[in-house]
Formats: structure tokens, C-alpha cells, sequence
């Protein structure tokens, strides 16, 4: 039960700017609809004020204030998210870690670097690899979100497949509670069991627990040289078959992403690049090997031909120089952005066990013939991450209302079914919450329902998100 929230008034927002000063808060017309918005689908929440603070003891004081007066605090970022996590829901606060972004040591000694939630993702990455150092966690849209939202999500991306998701390189955080004490949540260690892990308690909680103010991150060596492969395939299925065969063969790609015939078909046409495909082609793999002596990488990539030719594959293309590598993933990268221009869409972020890949493929496809809407499928096969874009093209207003829920719920049963679950990197936030029955069992979802509460009492963290 959601408690009753204050709303902001003038007292609220002269407290604010006593806090972080005039220039830093903003409560006009402009700034509010800007900020009521993320990428989710068409939604729109207004905030009642947009604050800026600039470090941990500024949001210290901000979230004491509003703990005591009951107003509630959404923490956004760049709002590149597709679950409404960053979506102020009750209105109240929308705080921005935007002033957050400095990258305030590189450790080379010890492979590590300690920055700000407001830096974004390939800034930070384009930052290490100059030293030859790499981050590899890689979402979609790395150019612009910031690593805090990574945080709170737990993004992936497709080098997620051989090298982790955005927990596998956080070693210790510095959070503020929504009480608004400031702590460090783990050591600055490779290995660490000293306690509960608080540390990988708040990735993944999408800033329901706390806001993140600092982050110290490991890092690894950057592989120096990588070849590509486009696949395409007569069959869909097929190549979803193909991606765990690779793996039963002893191979290990750094990525390995799946797109059907629409999905590039949208992409091609979004984007600038020029790709001609035959008509008998019905999905692509994109197969990405990594490492530091290039004869071993062509070996994998015979290796890898070898099997994918034996699931009905056509002509491969090998890219081998920057240009080429480039362009085929600027098509993969495209493929989300292509979508919505498209059409109006819900975009499913499913994942399975690899090898049940097919069956999840067919599953939908079913559903989408059951109740009248086509889906345009592509994501990280490597892993079994299957992103579903139900596209509503010419189905009614009232089926996409009111009864594509039931389809939605179908698919997540059948996902659930398969050993998978309903989210791998978007996050549940706000679209999904109603949908997490299915994945977890009513004592399961009373622990973290208990955990919320626990942390923030009052409820004014982030409310309207996951359970709440």
C-alpha cells in the first residue's frame, strides 16, 4: 500500500535551493515534461520539481527533507530506460545525478577506476581503453545513458556473453539511504565475504534501495584485435538452434546477436547503410571473436562456420577492418531505434536458457497469431536474452488494451516455462511490476517486498517500481 505523499510547496522548494542553490532547481513547464519522460514506450509522468545536486552529502540532505515530509525522490539519469524506472510516478521529486559525472580515479596499479553515476558509458569506456584497459558492459545505447542507470539495471549488451553484465565488474559503492545516511556498501577487493553482499544488493534494484553516488569498478586487459561475422539464415529457428551448437562446440565468442528478417530489414532502412539481402534470408547472427593474436581468431571464426553451415546458412561475411566491423553493428545497434519509428510497440526483454532459444521463438510467434499482433524479434542469442517487439500495426485499439496484457502474460509464462525469466538487462520499474507473479513465488516476492521496507520505511525512494 502506497502511503499518502506530500506535496511540494513553496516552503519545499526554498528548502531545496537553500540546499544546492537557485540555479539547481526547476520547477517550469519545460524542465517538467523534459524530465516526465524516459524511453519507455509513450509514457508520461510530470515531476512537481527537478533537482540537480552535485555530490553524495547535497542528495544526503535533500532525501532527509523529503523522508521527513513524505514527499517522494525518483532518481533519473540520462532516461534512456525501457521499463519506466526512471518515471515519477507520484510526481514529488525527480532528482538528476546528471552534475554527477566525473571519472575521479583510474588505478592502474590495481586494474581499477572510481567514478560518478552521471558519466556516460562509452565516455567511461573510451577513457580506460586509452590506457589499453576495458569495461566491457555495452548497452545499446552506450553513447548516451550513464553508467548509474547501468547500475540500477544491471545492464548487459552484447559483449555481456563472454565477458559479464554490469555487477560481474562493481567492486564497492558509495550510497545514499533513502534516510539519508551515506555509506560504503563492500571493499575496493576482487574477493570479498565479509557479510551479506550489499554491494550486488543495489545493482539491480533500479534506485529503489538507494542512490548511488560513487562506483569503484574493476577492469581487465582490452583484447587487441576482434573479426566479425554477419550469418544469414533461411530459417529463423534455425538460427536460434545454431547459437548453442556453436557452444557445444567448444567455441566462446565475445558476442553472438540475433536478428529476423524485419528487425535488419527496419534497421537497413533507419540507418545510412546499404545492404542488399535475398528474399530466401529470414534471420542473421552477428558473431563477434576477441582476443590478442589474430591466427587463433580466424581459426574460431573456420570453426565457427563449420557449424553454422550445418543449420541451412548462405553466404557468410567476414569483417575483418574497422569500417566493415562498424557498419554491421551500427545495423545491430540500430535495429531498437528502427522499431519505433515503425509503429507503436511494447518491447518484451525476455531470456531463456540458450538451446530453448527456438522453442521461445515459436512460442511467440504462436501467441502473436492468437491474438492478432506481429512481433519483430533480434537481442543477445549468446545468452538467451530475446528481445520481443510486439508491434500493434493493424491491430485495434481495444485488442491492444485490453487484450494484449493476457498475450504479454502468456509469453512470460511460457518463458518462465522454458527456465528463464521476465527480464535479463531492462529492468522491471514500472511496465512490468504487475507481471512478477510469474516469476517468483508469493514468499519470494514478500522477502523483497520486506527488503523495500527495510531500507526506506517511509516509501519515498523510487516509488511505483518493481512491487510498490
Amino acid at each position: 500500500m502506497i502511503k499518502k505523499y506530500s506535496k511540494v510547496n513553496k516552503t519545499d522548494i526554498d528548502s531545496f535551493i537553500e540546499i544546492i542553490g537557485k540555479n539547481n532547481v526547476f520547477f517550469d513547464e519545460e524542465t517538467l515534461k523534459n524530465y516526465s519522460t524516459d524511453h519507455t514506450e509513450n509514457l508520461s509522468f510530470f515531476p512537481e520539481i527537478v533537482i540537480k545536486p552535485i555530490n553524495s552529502i547535497e542528495i544526503s540532505k535533500i532525501i532527509k527533507y523529503c523522508n521527513k515530509r513524505l514527499i517522494p525522490i525518483t532518481p533519473c539519469g540520462a532516461r534512456t530506460g525501457l521499463s519506466g524506472g526512471s518515471l515519477p510516478i507520484y510526481g514529488g521529486v525527480t532528482l538528476s545525478t546528471e552534475r554527477l559525472n566525473k571519472i575521479i580515479e583510474l588505478d592502474k596499479r590495481n586494474l581499477q577506476a572510481t567514478v560518478e553515476p552521471g558519466v556516460i558509458n562509452k565516455v567511461f569506456k573510451d577513457f580506460v581503453e586509452k590506457e589499453n584497459l576495458f569495461y566491457p558492459p555495452d548497452p545499446a545505447s552506450q553513447g548516451s545513458c550513464f553508467l548509474g542507470g547501468n547500475l540500477a539495471e544491471n545492464a548487459g549488451g552484447p559483449k555481456a556473453l563472454k565477458y559479464g553484465v554490469t555487477k560481474d565488474y562493481v567492486l564497492n559503492l558509495e550510497v545514499v539511504l533513502p534516510t539519508g545516511e551515506i555509506i560504503w556498501t563492500g571493499a575496493n577487493v576482487l574477493k570479498n565475504s565479509t557479510g551479506y553482499n550489499l554491494t550486488q544488493l543495489m545493482v539491480g534494484s533500479e534506485g529503489t534501495l538507494g542512490i548511488i553516488t560513487k562506483v569503484v569498478f574493476k577492469l581487465i586487459p582490452l583484447p587487441k584485435k576482434t573479426i566479425t561475422l554477419l550469418v544469414p539464415f533461411k530459417s529463423a529457428e534455425l538460427a536460434c538452434e545454431a547459437v548453442s551448437a556453436i557452444f557445444r562446440a567448444g567455441l566462446n565468442p565475445c558476442s553472438l546477436e540475433f536478428m529476423e528478417r524485419d528487425a535488419i530489414n527496419w534497421a537497413i532502412k533507419y540507418s545510412d547503410v546499404k545492404m542488399d539481402i535475398n528474399d530466401d534470408v529470414q534471420a542473421h547472427l552477428l558473431i563477434e571473436v576477441d582476443g590478442n593474436d589474430e591466427n587463433i581468431l580466424y581459426k574460431e571464426c573456420e570453426e565457427i562456420e563449420k557449424v553454422v553451415t550445418t543449420f541451412d546458412c548462405s553466404e557468410i561475411i567476414l569483417a575483418d577492418n574497422e569500417t566493415h566491423k562498424n557498419i554491421l553493428w551500427k545495423l545491430r545497434r540500430s535495429v531498437g531505434e528502427a522499431v519505433k519509428v515503425n509503429s507503436v510497440y511494447k518491447e518484451e526483454d525476455t531470456v531463456v536458457p540458450r538451446a530453448e532459444l527456438p522453442k521461445l521463438l515459436k512460442g511467440v510467434k504462436k501467441i502473436g497469431l492468437k491474438y492478432g499482433f506481429k512481433s519483430v524479434c533480434y537481442g543477445h542469442a549468446g545468452d538467451g536474452n530475446l528481445h520481443i517487439n510486439i508491434i500493434k500495426g493493424e491491430m485495434s485499439n481495444h485488442k491492444w488494451d485490453k487484450e494484449l496484457k493476457k498475450a504479454i502474460r502468456e509469453i512470460f509464462t511460457l518463458t518462465v516455462k522454458l527456465g528463464g525469466t521476465i527480464s535479463g538487462e531492462h529492468g522491471i520499474g514500472y511496465v512490468q511490476k504487475s507481471y512478477m507473479d510469474i516469476a517468483f513465488s508469493k514468499k519470494a516476492i514478500e522477502l523483497q517486498v520486506e527488503i523495500k521496507k527495510l531500507f526506506d520505511p517511509n516509501k519515498i525512494l523510487n516509488p511505483g517500481k518493481i512491487f510498490i
